[in-house]
């Protein structure tokens, strides 16, 4: 067979790959089993690489400034616009990323625009005369034919300024080739060499297959270099030498308290079967209907605590090491010899929807900690999804943008954590700790100064867009009277109605909701609108200078990550699906703006509170067996919670103890915001190696697990053949692509370029599925106009019909808690998740410590899991790739408020015993005594070794506990209610927004907590607090005065009321108010329900002597 050598281009600036090959290698080789030698040749002297000297032309940094410039709208039917904006709000920034021309003056007579800046703030002029034309004017000078420049009367030097052309809807550079074709040229150059042979090729050792002394055939620089430093590449033994270090690190629990653990929960089991075997055999003949319904619920508690139970055998600590991340991603190597990041970029989503609830000052806290992570500039992309479409929040969006432009640059050159300004601020510790430059006391002022007028201003915004609509929509009424004026009938014609439209600051209407809702401007039917506020960062570290920034930021590199505004569209009649649609509608526009192979989603209360979150959490996608990881999940932590934690808001006990253990499963659930994902597998597709687990439910669900695998082969295979190189795709497999992605040429053709990216690095013969050191080096590519229209178009609410868009892509339509279905999906085809607990917590945000608010937030959550449980997202029909105690995990998650059921009657039942004198068992006899009291024992010890490993404190786990009852005995009830009303009735349920607060610092501390609005969910808890405090009371008084006294039933009524009261008391504590301010609703409701409890009593059991209500007292 021939043989040949082939080149091709690299993904790595300066250096040159070439394979000796059998086979063509621009195409793709779908089963090539060889591979003689392949050598990096570094750029010499004599050989500088062709794409090497290919520098960004004006035209495209203008393309790049005007689509960054430009809002763009569009939607069903309607064709897309891009309006040039010269300003985003009545402020003006100065930084060259931000959006809003600032350039200087066209110099052409009778054009008052402006031209465009490049990243660093100088003037993109066409010509080296520097004679000033703006984009439009140059647009028409080159269509006209005239290729000469206005000021010098000489011929533009180079065709890169020409008009680009447009090849199949592409845009194409000076190079020849298409946007994707440059994008997709490192691709190419990796696919040579098949899966198998990456697992097996020693990438230390293929650097040194020939022997040369500078340049070609060596793959090594001399050991000195030009200076005569010894920069170490010279040696191979320097590699051999240097252990491969894993990113991240397994810690297990210790033996020491893992091993009693287990055997507690044996010992626990066994004695709550003996007790109900007991229960069964030993029925009370005196109230059997006391006794069955007891039975029925304990043997339910039983059942209930072993599914919670059961997935907590395994808990494991995780630790990552930052070092290793940087030395193999950030540090010169031979494969990165400039020292380039290599790490994959990030697409960071904030989701916010209705600006008075969720107050845009939070918002914009939230973007600057997001804009000033420790994470490369170049590689993050932060999206802003406003599903309201709100004027104010897009304004609110540019004032952060433009005072990131000194907070982020503050935060790296002195090192701030937290990186959101309202915390940061607030901080009640010394500022100045370990703080050694002498200029941070004078920098921190004049940053402090700064930011309370961007609160100011922040705050105003309302106010000043309000008055600016008025103001505008004036003038509209003044012209329309004038014109109607002037109609010479005057007769007949009817006065015509503006709208109170709303205005934006450059004097154009706002394309998004209005304040006074109008036809196309309101909630639920508005266009599609984009907004690059923050142009891409230029590749290279950009200085401050004294004239750009108020603080010396000399040494500081001043570039922020990419900022967009995503209002998706709205129409009447669409099921726009809330919170998971607007995340559908991100990954869409995000893979066609950026692409970044892992998207992290935040809410908009969220800030990243460890500006190295997103480092450690890459560090487990890129470590090895990381291409099987879907999410990695972080903790939520929350601020503005009461000392003592009166509703369990901190919800310690589930992620520290629950989430923990399911680490040592399959991985911990999706709980909606602090996740980092990994592009593909929010894509639907299969993990690369997928694993088969048997369980109890195997032979029962295994006819529908084949149909479930059959159906789901061909979408698998056509997505590793079509986008990963693995095969020929028909022309059938081809069409069935609009079907699951939609019609987007440029989204579909961005799925293999996020799966390659998202590899982790192939540094060592152990890591499987990798990609080669420094493929991720090149620049990344700038936007134009083409792109972000593409990105109007798959935010359009059209897009997704008959597509798989939230069915088996993206996040899962359905459910209130699209989040845990969405989790549940993933680890159902065999992907595993990861549970990251950083020393610095990662993230942190706002939850509501007001009793009402805390309710419905558990309501809601409780209602996704009685939708969860009644759809075929129930883990019964779970397949054999999910882990039998991940199955267990998920069931859990489905049956838990249909505790509340049992829990409610149990409740009841001690007052119900002490009101009848009867009890659950016949007499207190000592093997029920002992039964109960090893039951005991072994919960509290339990508890001790879950507070143990888990790192809680008791008071938390005790929290925890009353809250689960409190919440058990009102919203769960509601939830299992309104679920079997969606179910049976097709009754749909709504929510509204839990409201986040925006920290009034006038306000006073905890104020909420004790503010008290009345819900129905109170209703029940009172009933149970008032009916075991009415039963204890008749029950002491009739045992007193009774003539034989049964103190064993007494006492054995009292302790079980005793526990329900205990366990109510942060509700009655809530009911009370602040110092006693009891609301007068409680005591009506309290009244009544004492009095209705009474009659019933009565009525059942009339006094002694007479068998009718009223005794003596009758009316005739």
């Amino acid at each position: 067979m021939d043989t040949g050598v082939h080149m091709r281009r690299m993904s790595t600036p300066g250096i040159r790959q070439v394979n000796n090959s059998r086979d063509d290698t621009d195409s793709v080789v779908s089963s090539a089993e060889f591979a003689s030698y392949t050598v990096h040749i570094p750029p010499t002297p004599e050989y500088q690489p062709m794409y090497m000297s290919i520098e960004t032309s004006n035209a495209e940094k203008v393309e790049d400034l005007y689509a960054s410039n430009s809002l763009f709208t569009g939607g069903y039917n309607r064709a897309t616009r891009s309006f040039l904006k010269e300003k985003m709000t009545d402020s003006v920034s100065n930084h060259p990323q931000m959006a809003g021309m600032n350039g200087s003056m066209c110099e052409i007579p009778g054009c008052d625009a402006k031209i465009m800046r490049d990243e660093r703030g100088e003037d993109i002029v066409p010509c080296d005369c520097d004679f000033k034309i703006c984009r439009d004017c140059f647009r028409d000078a080159v269509r006209g034919g005239d290729v000469i420049c206005l000021g010098c009367k000489e011929p533009y030097k180079g065709l890169d300024m020409a008009e680009p052309e447009m090849n199949d809807g592409r845009r194409v550079s000076s190079g020849g080739m298409s946007k994707r074709e440059r994008r997709m040229s490192m691709i190419k150059s990796r696919m040579s060499l098949k899966r198998s042979e990456m697992d097996d090729f020693d990438h230390r050792n293929w650097l040194f297959e020939t022997k040369g002394s500078y340049g070609y055939g060596n793959a090594m620089w001399p050991k000195e270099d030009v200076d005569g430093d010894d920069d170490g590449f010279g040696n191979p033994q320097v590699l051999h030498d240097k252990k491969w270090r894993p990113l991240t690190r397994k810690v297990n629990v210790s033996p020491k308290i893992l091993s009693p653990y287990r055997l507690l929960i044996f010992l626990r089991i066994i004695a709550l079967a003996l007790l109900l075997m007991w229960r069964i055999k030993h029925p009370n003949e005196d109230a059997m209907w006391l006794w069955a319904m007891s039975v029925v619920c304990e043997i339910w508690f039983g059942f209930s605590w072993l599914l919670d139970q059961l997935p907590k055998l395994c808990p494991i600590n995780r630790t990552t090491d930052l070092g290793a991340l940087k030395m193999k991603f950030e540090t010169p190597s031979p494969t990165n010899p400039t020292g380039k990041c290599d790490l994959p970029g990030i697409d960071i989503f904030v989701s916010t929807a209705d600006p008075e609830k969720e107050p845009p000052l939070v918002t914009a806290n939230t973007i600057l900690s997001i804009l000033a992570a420790d994470y490369p500039v170049e590689k993050l992309a932060c999206y802003v999804s406003d599903d309201g479409g709100a004027l104010l929040t897009f304004e609110a969006m540019a004032e952060a943008a433009s005072f990131a432009n000194l907070w982020v640059p503050f935060c790296r050159k002195h090192r701030i954590e937290p990186r959101n300004p309202e915390s940061y601020f607030s901080l009640k510790r010394d500022p100045y700790k370990d703080k050694v430059r002498q200029d941070f006391v004078r920098d921190r002022r004049r940053v402090k100064r700064e930011y309370d007028e961007f609160k100011v201003r922040i705050n105003g915004l309302s106010n000043s867009i309000r008055r600016r609509s008025d103001a505008y929509n004036a003038c509209e009424e003044i012209k329309a009277a004038k014109l109607q004026n002037k109609n010479e009938s005057g007769e007949g014609v009817e006065s015509l109605k503006i709208p109170k439209a709303t205005w934006m600051a450059d004097g154009t209407h706002w394309p998004g909701t209005w304040t006074g809702p109008a036809a196309e401007h309101s909630r639920g039917d508005h266009a599609s609108v984009i907004q690059v506020m923050l142009k891409p960062p230029s590749d290279e570290p950009l200085r401050g200078t004294e004239s750009t920034s108020p603080i010396d930021l000399a040494e500081v590199d001043i570039r922020l990550p990419m900022l967009v505004y995503i209002s998706r569209e709205k129409r009447p009649g669409y099921d726009h699906n809330k919170k998971a649609g607007a995340m559908n509608a991100l990954v869409r526009a995000s893979a066609i703006m950026s692409n970044g192979p892992f998207i992290l989603n935040l809410d908009c209360d969220h800030y990243i509170y460890n500006s190295q979150a997103m480092r450690e959490g890459i560090c487990f996608m890129m470590d090895r067996g990381g291409d099987r990881i879907c999410y990695v999940q972080f903790p939520q932590r929350f601020e503005g919670i009461d000392p003592s934690d009166r509703y369990a808001n901190h919800n310690t006990v589930f992620f520290d103890v629950n989430m923990r253990a399911l680490d040592g499963l399959q991985g911990p659930v999706y709980v909606g915001t602090g996740c980092l994902f990994r592009r593909t597998a929010l894509y639907g597709f299969d993990p690369p190696r997928v694993k088969e687990h048997g369980g109890c439910f195997s032979q029962i669900f295994k006819r529908h697990r084949s149909a479930a695998t059959v159906a789901s082969t061909p979408e698998v295979s056509l997505v590793e053949n079509r986008f990963l190189g693995m095969g020929d795709s028909s022309q059938e497999e081809v069409n069935l692509l609009p079907n699951k992605f939609g019609n987007s040429v440029l989204f579909v053709e961005s799925i293999h370029i996020a799966e390659f990216q998202g590899r982790p690095l192939a540094d060592d013969p152990s890591v499987k599925n990798g990609r080669p050191p420094g493929a991720l080096t090149i620049p990344r590519q700038l936007l134009d106009a083409p792109t972000v229209a593409e990105a109007i178009s798959v935010i359009s609410c059209w897009y997704e019909d008959k597509t798989e868009w939230g069915q088996r892509i993206g996040w899962i339509y359905g459910s209130v808690t699209e989040d845990v279905v969405t989790g549940y999906r993933m680890h159902n085809r065999g992907w595993r998740s990861i549970y990251c607990v950083t020393k610095r917590d990662a993230f942190r945000g706002t939850a509501p410590i007001n009793l009402t608010d805390r309710l419905h937030q558990v309501l809601r959550w409780a209602t996704g899991s009685v939708e969860i449980f009644f759809s075929r997202n129930n883990a019964l029909l779970a397949s054999r790739r999910m882990k039998f105690l991940q199955r267990i995990a998920y069931m859990n998650v489905g049956l838990y408020p249909f505790t509340s059921i049992f829990l409610v009657v149990y409740c009841f039942l001690p007052a119900l015993s002490l009101f009848s004198g009867q009890f659950i068992v016949q007499s207190l006899d000592v093997t029920f005594l002992t039964y109960l009291l090893a039951i005991t024992v072994t919960l509290c010890i339990l508890a001790m070794l879950e507070i143990k490993w888990s790192g809680i404190e008791l008071e938390e786990w005790w929290r925890n506990e009353q809250f689960w009852l409190i919440g058990g005995t009102s919203a769960h009830l509601a939830a299992v209610i309104q679920g079997l009303l969606k179910v049976i009735a097709g009754i749909e349920i709504s929510f509204t927004l839990t409201s986040k607060s925006a920290g009034d610092e006038n306000d006073e501390e905890f104020a909420e907590l004790y503010l008290f609005k009345w819900t129905s969910l109170m209703i029940l808890p009172i009933t149970i607090m008032l009916t075991n405090l009415i039963a204890i009371a008749v029950a002491v008084c009739r045992t007193i005065y009774s003539i034989i006294p049964q103190w064993s039933r007494l006492m054995g009524g009292v302790f079980f009321s005793f526990w329900v009261l205990v366990h109510l008391y942060p509700f009655a504590k809530g009911l009370m108010g602040k110092r006693g301010r009891t609301p007068t609703i409680v005591y009506v409701w309290s009244g009544l329900i004492a009095i209705t409890i009474s009659l019933l009593w009565v009525s059942i059991k009339p006094p002694a002597g007479n068998n009718q209500i009223g005794g003596p007292f009758q009316l005739w």
